[in-house]
């Protein structure tokens, strides 16, 4: 569990989520693709990639964490690790925006790197 308060959770996990939404929507832009979808509501960013499946990524209020659902290497949660300063899953060892970044430039074979803290 996160050691976040709650005000600090709040400001951490919807900085975040606005620099994810920015991050992709801009990506469509450049994109020009439109089998790539961004919708971001109530805390909830969907990223729609096509035939390569969609990415859920909420806001977990309760447990002070991110939540990812991936298409291609299922769900995890991610706490704030205030050393690192950034969204980071013990389990896998690895930054939200490290596994976003390797995932999409899979499905995009593109270079993408994606800014979050």
């Amino acid at each position: 569990m996160s050691s976040l308060s709650d005000s600090e959770y709040h400001d951490r996990s919807s900085q975040a989520m606005d620099a994810l939404t920015e991050y992709f929507e801009d990506l469509g832009d450049e994109l020009e693709n439109d089998n790539y979808d961004v919708e971001y509501s109530s805390g909830v960013l969907t990223l729609k990639l096509a035939a390569h499946g969609t990415y859920v990524i909420n806001k977990q209020p309760p447990n002070k964490q991110i939540w990812l659902s991936s298409p291609f290497s299922g769900p995890e949660r991610y706490d704030y690790d205030k050393d690192k300063k950034t969204w980071f899953c013990r389990h896998k060892d690895e930054s939200l925006g490290t596994l976003l970044s390797r995932e999409v430039s899979e499905a995009l074979e593109a270079d993408v790197v994606v800014p979050i803290n």
